[in-house]
């Protein structure tokens, strides 16, 4: 049960109310911040005593892989990775195992510990809904969602194709609630459709084969229709050819075909109080750039191209990104993206898997391991940080490692020390391969970020971009009760002492949830209930008889039937819908 907390005299980096840094008292009641408590609340509510500490709101990750069947796959294909990192059960908390692919108890009070609350799965095939939403479930902890992966699907490929988008927004519209999802994910479009039969795209306006419709008018359909319907999220685009040498250019070109694309975003919800607009402003959210953002026509000649990009971004405002940093050592590759994962088995010879979701998607699951020897890992390490420090509007970029792609989410902490201090990135120079200087634009980058640049980074921007900045990433009254309390002075901090800076942001010294402290200083302390966030998002009535007309008819060529096809809201934890496009 929330209670009523005051955490006092605190350093407050709030960036949707602008505090950056203010000494202040923040108050919760029944699991919501409020303006004040009264005298008599004070005396009987929990006192957090943050003197001298950084007070934020709780982390939000908008892009990491938690759940589903791809995620499982990546535990049961590497017993040992659950080796190298395991849990005892305690009187309040379950076992678990895993470094870079937990099970599901770890990776809650993991991401707990370092003072995250709000994680959403970016990859969810509708018909493995069910699968994603159990694992969901069953993480404790976190409040979730998750992205439909919707860039293959037979159905929208056959809309887009005929130029349909009034059949192609009431599918959508319907498979969100079919499959209680939260917004739309495109992955490698028009090209895993290829991969069912050996083959990919190669062009932004190759065509492929069967429904012959290109990329680029995936990408144009799907943002439109993403905008007609008023989603909470920009269509999250993991852009065509990740991962290759050269592969920027595609990326470029693909940030371009939403532009003009007006944002329209239609919740009915009730908004926390915030200084700044909380609402999304941006068309198009690139997943991990950092593998987007290959130079080079081979490996001989690899190397980054962030910084053309970034300077792309840094003239555009309909475009958000997050990063994808790679921060060496294990990793576990998994991704929709089917031929990208066959690429990195006929490159390193490692054990693989791949499937193909009927009609819908697919997706491929490989070991990897990043090495500072290696000259190819060592540039992407720096590119994971220049999509932070290059961009120079932090409201366009988000802090993440493609988790488990990247490397695992416990590595956040040394993401953050990186891009706070030059001294640390200097430091890793000195030990990994000389590529990583000579052929990325980060060792003449002097930038440092503050705490009030982080709080954007890993709470404020991902709460504005997947519009959930109404409860989330904010401490404004009406925000959830989600703080995070670092035993870090401002005043006191140095750069260059980034051990330090490591320490603070492993633990958190307090990770408050919806109003219940969680987590002491890394250890969970209670286990508070959770919600799991979905679009229910509404079109006409006889759009949608019309576009289930078909739907019904092409259902015969599925394994099951069409009433097995939904995913209950008994999957969920505490379902919450999100209303979506009412007026119509």
């Amino acid at each position: 049960m929330a209670g009523t907390i005051t955490i006092k005299n605190g350093y407050v980096f709030d960036p949707l109310n602008e505090i950056n840094g203010e000494i202040m008292d923040i108050f919760i009641r029944d699991g919501k911040v409020v303006k004040e408590l009264s005298a008599a609340e004070i005396k009987e509510s929990k006192i957090i005593d943050a003197s001298g500490m950084t007070v934020m709101p709780g982390g939000v990750d908008s892009h990491s892989h938690v759940a589903g069947p791809k995620v499982n796959t990546g535990r049961m294909m590497r017993p040992e990775d659950h080796y190298k990192a395991n849990l005892k059960k305690t009187s309040l908390t379950h076992s678990g195992s895993g470094y870079t692919v937990p099970s599901v108890y770890k990776q809650g009070y993991d991401y707990a510990a370092m003072g995250y609350t709000t994680v959403f799965e970016p990859a969810i095939p509708p018909l493995e809904a069910r699968h994603a939403h159990e694992e969901m479930c069953a993480t404790p902890l976190l409040d979730m969602g998750g992205y439909l992966v919707l860039g293959n699907n037979f159905f929208l490929m056959h809309y887009l194709r005929d130029g349909d988008l009034e059949r192609a927004a009431a599918y959508v519209a319907w498979m969100m609630k079919t499959h209680k999802t939260y917004g739309i994910k495109c992955v490698n479009p028009a090209g895993v459709e290829n991969w069912g039969w050996g083959k990919n795209v190669g062009s932004l306006d190759e065509a492929n084969i069967h429904f012959e419709i290109t990329p680029r008018e995936v990408i144009k359909g799907l943002a439109e229709v993403n905008e007609r319907l008023g989603m909470p999220v920009p269509i999250h685009l993991h852009a065509n050819n990740l991962g290759h040498p050269g592969c920027y250019t595609i990326t470029k070109d693909s940030l371009k075909i939403p532009d003009g694309v007006k944002t329209r975003q239609n919740m009915d919800v009730e908004w926390a109080e915030t200084k700044m607009d909380p609402s999304r402003d941006r068309s198009i959210y690139l997943a991990h750039l950092m593998f987007n953002s290959f130079g080079g026509t081979t490996w001989a000649d690899f190397e980054s191209k962030v910084k053309d990009i970034a300077g792309y971004i840094n003239n555009k405002d309909h475009v958000v990104i997050d990063s994808g940093c790679t921060p060496f050592g294990e990793a576990t590759s998994m991704t929709g993206d089917g031929p990208a994962i066959h690429d990195l088995y006929v490159l390193t010879g490692n054990k693989w898997s791949n499937t193909d979701v009927e009609m819908e998607c697919g997706s491929g699951v490989i070991p990897f391991t990043y090495l500072k020897s290696n000259p190819v890992h060592s540039v992407q390490w720096a590119m994971g940080l220049e999509c932070l420090l290059l961009i120079n509007d932090p409201w366009k970029t988000i802090m993440t490692t493609d988790s488990p792609n990247g490397g695992p989410f416990t590595k956040y902490p040394e993401v953050m020390t990186w891009i706070m201090s030059e001294a640390f990135r200097k430091q890793t120079f000195g030990e990994c391969h000389k590529w990583a200087n000579d052929r990325s634009a980060l060792g003449g980058v002097n930038r440092e970020l503050s705490l009030y640049d982080l709080a954007i980074l890993t709470r404020a921007n991902p709460a504005k971009t997947i519009g959930m900045a109404h409860r989330k990433g904010s401490l404004g009254e009406g925000a959830d009760g989600d703080v995070t309390v670092y035993n870090l002075n401002p005043q006191q901090l140095d750069p260059n002492n980034y051990e330090a800076l490591l320490r603070t942001f492993r633990k958190a010294e307090y990770t408050v949830k919806g109003g219940e402290i969680v987590a002491v200083k890394g250890e969970i302390v209670s286990l508070p209930e959770k919600r799991t966030y979905y679009s229910e998002v509404h079109v006409e009535n006889e759009r949608e008889k019309e576009m289930l007309a078909d739907v019904k008819e092409w259902f015969r060529y599925y394994t099951l039937g069409f009433a097995n096809y939904p995913t209950p809201e008994k999957y969920l934890a505490n379902p919450t819908p999100i209303q979506v496009n009412g007026e119509r």
